[in-house]
């Protein structure tokens, strides 16, 4: 890791500590300490002089004058034994937001500081107790908004997904070596090791491999960060229906006035484990009122922000053929978004009593799903259309990932096509030996082997106070 303590922002200076428990009304509130000073905070804190690492203590808390702030437990993990890898107390009184405060206060008079977010976690990064990959894990168990993603998350702390990269970092150390070593010692017993067909083995064993955590990471992604879908139309169409229908709930105000969506309405859903951020926007036309020319406004800026734009038409009004939905969708945005971005979505369907709600796809690639909000005909099958237009198909054993993992193997992944073609087409070792250190750089990234300050101030500064 090329980051120092002496030179974070983190920097394990002081005693930290902060509340790790929501704020509010509850049984029972956390206060977290870690640091070289936790212990002897804890002692005055209680008035006790020892207490036994991983045993829970009964105490009463007491300020400078000795009254009694709060009573619970305290539990001491010695270091290394510790999350932090630090002596880390923790304080369990009741739940509440002045006692919390108060507890807080005294700790802070005793010598502690307020711990910054993501501070306790940085400190066990920076400590060897986590890699880079499992400290982001935490928050995105934390943040999860479903079931896949949580159990995913878990797993991803657990070291699973490191294990693959260093498993992988391994191969490209080994691999580097063998390539230097040709370069190094090219007539050593009258043998050409960059031709000898080895490393090329080698070589494409790797990028298969790479190409294979890539396809599991993009799935992570989408588990952790789900999509931007955007529903767009002209009014009356059936867009806030929809939004109503998927979202299993009453969401958006359905009637049959025109125009009645003024603004943009937002849902999270989670649909066969695909979190769909939703946008219910104001229908497209022309209009002289001012209040809903705005609506129409921020429904434009919601379109050009979408993963995906859903355009929500009445299939017995709005047009007749697939010739005619595409005409529609130019006049409505302007141009034709592109065939991987839009779904066509004809609603009403119900009304035309032919019972089709297959998905169909003319012939410039455009998928057309026929449904009705009325009587959820078709609903399933737009759900299993929206999974497949985004490549959403996670297998049990998925592993949450972030962008900047799939940007580092993306990068990797170039990298290891370099050294191929160095390899293979110019025999070059010393252009190949380069590619795979940068390969190796790119890839180390992912679990903090190779990790800027900047970065690590960016990952740990999302994280919430108290981890």
């Amino acid at each position: 890791m090329t980051v120092s303590a002496s030179t974070s922002s983190y920097a394990p200076q002081a005693t930290i500590a902060a509340i790790a428990t929501p704020l509010g009304r509850g049984g029972v509130g956390i206060i977290r300490l870690s640091g070289a000073r936790a212990y002897d905070i804890a002692c005055q804190l209680t008035g006790k002089k020892t207490f036994t690492p991983r045993l829970a203590s009964f105490c009463r808390f007491y300020q400078a004058d000795d009254s009694v702030i709060d009573e619970g437990l305290v539990l001491y993990f010695k270091a290394p034994h510790s999350f932090t890898g630090e002596d880390v107390i923790e304080l369990q009184g009741h739940g509440g937001t002045i006692l919390q405060s108060l507890l807080l206060t005294r700790v802070f008079e005793l010598g502690a500081r307020q711990a910054n977010a993501g501070e306790f976690s940085y400190r066990a990064f920076d400590n060897d107790k986590l890699d880079l990959v499992q400290a982001e894990a935490i928050a995105d168990a934390i943040d999860a908004t479903s079931a896949a993603a949580a159990s995913s998350a878990i797993r991803s702390l657990s070291g699973e997904f490191s294990t693959k990269i260093n498993a992988l970092l391994e191969q490209l150390i080994h691999l580097r070596l063998h390539v230097e070593a040709a370069i190094d010692f090219p007539d050593e017993e009258d043998v050409d090791f960059l031709s000898d067909g080895v490393i090329q083995d080698k070589l494409e064993q790797t990028q298969a491999q790479i190409a294979q955590v890539l396809d599991t990471a993009k799935q992570g992604q989408l588990l952790r960060d789900g999509i931007h879908v955007v529903l767009a139309g002209r009014p009356n169409a059936g867009k806030s229906s929809l939004l109503n229908t998927l979202a299993g709930q009453e969401r958006a105000i359905v009637t049959d006035v025109a125009g009645t969506t003024r603004d943009t309405l937002q849902e999270t859903v989670v649909l066969k484990g695909l979190t769909l951020h939703l946008t219910d926007t104001a229908g497209l036309r022309e209009t002289d009122d001012t209040v809903e020319r705005i609506g129409i406004e921020r429904a434009h800026a919601a379109i050009a922000q979408a993963d995906l734009l859903l355009m929500v038409y009445d299939r017995t009004r709005d047009i007749a053929g697939t010739d005619g939905v595409l005409a529609l969708a130019e006049q409505l945005f302007g141009e034709l978004p592109d065939a991987k971005r839009l779904l066509m979505i004809a609603n009403k369907s119900d009304l035309l009593d032919d019972g089709d709600d297959a998905v169909l796809v003319n012939k410039s690639g455009y998928t057309h799903v026929n449904v009705s909000c009325e009587t959820n005909q078709g609903i399933d099958v737009l759900i299993d259309a929206l999974c497949e237009r985004v490549g959403f198909h996670p297998a049990e054993n998925s592993l949450i990932a972030r962008t900047r993992h799939l940007d580092a193997l993306r990068r990797t992944s170039a990298h290891l096509a370099a050294a191929h073609e160095q390899l293979v087409i110019f025999a070059a070792g010393e252009l190949v030996a380069e590619s795979l250190r940068q390969a190796q750089q790119s890839l180390g990234e992912i679990t903090g082997a190779f990790s800027a300050d900047d970065l690590l101030g960016k990952i740990f500064g999302s994280f919430c106070i108290g981890k």
